[in-house]
């Protein structure tokens, strides 16, 4: 199937109809499996959400606009690399696979998907379902878990987009290594959110608990702790109850807009992360409903355990900082966070490092597709959506055609060099000074061996 697929990509990818035809294909498939999906996401996150919706590559004719000009003319080519390897995560497992498979498609690849192992139903549907409206002999899905996963990385693909955790990011880095196969890693890490004394304690509480529990919680980008004093510490513990009571009621288990942890062994990784600082708000586990309450936990300490992982769950700790400027060490003492939060008009949050910033809310600037999402050091490698998706897998070959006359223009870069050579080139040079318009990359091209030949 690789082999295949690497030949058809020479050939069959590349026209704008095929790629426009995918594209409505694959809009096809979300329309008339839209139930399905709704059913088959449900499995991974305790409801469904809703279909989660994608850009159809509607601006794909103006993306791949080749700048051909005329003979003696430098531009842009842009290319497919060839066969793409795309892993998706469970935790959205519609999106962060058909999201990238767009932009492959738009830039003309051949691709194989493989869905997480942990989103079974999503997996069996893609892997039955996609065939039938994608050409299956340039899209593949194979539904493997680790071992077989491991297997799969062995092979030579000319492109891997990986979205989940680091450890595993490494790994996948670790294969693709040894191909020299270029990487987009969408990681995780903890991404902080500092509130200023003087915000709005109830919009803040509101915005903070909708980020935060959102998906209970298993979402990459979500505030994974918060910085602020001691004085709003106490301020938003009550207004984080009122928000959480107005989103899931009294008692959100109850709720049909809070969802359960993925499967056991994530719940006990979480729930023994309840022991740091002192529980706030909720706390309430139930093992076989894979429950865990919106909780927040105050007073929570840089050595708790619970500041040492990503937490990737319905929980929210709170450590007490005294300014703004304390908070900013905080965080760059640690690695760089896949997004950073602040609820402050200071400016000097710029003073971090981050691979996405939002200021005065929290997950809201993933809806914008003219925004680039990635991460930056352990938090990823890469970035996309919209076009960003398009480039991401699209190789800028950089192409020169030469008009074939005015050879006696060249004579200068060829041997034998002499000192009338040099002399020529070096007025040439006091000539682009003045503004001539001469080519700086060929004046060095040719004056460089004349130098090294006369000296």
């Amino acid at each position: 199937m690789l082999l295949r697929m690497m030949v058809v990509v020479g050939m069959g990818t590349r026209p704008m109809e095929y790629r426009v035809a995918q594209l409505e294909a694959l809009g096809r498939f979300l329309e008339e499996k839209k139930q399905d999906i709704l059913e088959a996401t449900g499995d991974t996150r305790g409801r469904c959400w809703g279909a989660e919706q994608l850009g159809q590559g509607t601006a794909l004719r103006s993306w791949s606009f080749l700048q051909m000009t005329q003979l003696d003319s430098a531009f842009i080519r842009k290319d497919p690399y060839g066969v793409v390897l795309i892993i998706g995560p469970w935790n959205y497992p519609i999106h962060l696979l058909l999201g990238p498979l767009i932009g492959a498609i738009a830039a003309g690849n051949c691709v194989v998907i493989k869905p997480s192992e942990k989103a079974k139903n999503t997996g069996r549907l893609l892997a039955e379902s996609l065939g039938c409206y994608l050409d299956s002999d340039c899209f593949a899905v194979v539904t493997a878990g680790v071992q077989e996963t491991t297997r799969l990385l062995e092979n030579k693909f000319d492109y891997i987009f990986f979205t989940g955790s680091p450890s595993v990011g490494r790994m996948v880095m670790a294969a693709a290594a040894k191909h020299l196969t270029p990487v987009t890693l969408e990681l995780g890490g903890k991404n902080p959110c500092y509130v200023s004394d003087t915000c709005d304690v109830r919009s803040v509480a509101r915005r903070l608990a909708w980020g935060r529990f959102f998906n209970a919680g298993q979402t990459c980008v979500a505030p994974d702790y918060v910085l602020c004093t001691l004085e709003m510490q106490e301020k938003l513990m009550p207004a984080l109850r009122e928000a959480i009571t107005e989103f899931y009621g009294s008692n959100p288990r109850e709720s049909p807009d809070f969802g359960r942890i993925v499967g056991q062994k994530e719940f006990q990784r979480i729930r023994a992360l309840l022991c740091s600082g002192r529980v706030a708000i909720g706390g309430q586990t139930d093992e076989k409903d894979l429950y865990i309450a919106p909780t927040v936990l105050a007073d929570v300490l840089p050595s708790d355990p619970i500041m040492q992982e990503e937490i990737f769950g319905p929980i929210l700790p709170i450590v007490v900082v005294a300014s703004m400027d304390e908070a900013i060490d905080f965080i760059n003492e640690r690695p760089q966070p896949l997004a950073i939060y602040t609820f402050s008009s200071d400016s000097k949050v710029s003073r971090t490092s981050s691979g996405s910033f939002c200021g005065n809310d929290t997950l809201t600037h993933m809806i914008l597709t003219s925004l680039p999402f990635g991460g930056i050091g352990c938090s990823g490698l890469g970035r996309y959506h919209g076009k960003f998706t398009f480039d991401t897998f699209t190789h800028q070959r950089g192409c020169l055609h030469r008009n074939m006359g005015l050879e006696a223009l060249n004579t200068l870069r060829y041997p034998p060099y002499s000192q009338q050579k040099l002399g020529f080139l070096t007025a040439t040079f006091e000539i682009k000074r003045k503004g001539a318009l001469l080519p700086v990359a060929f004046l060095l091209c040719v004056t460089l061996p004349v130098v090294k030949t006369l000296h």
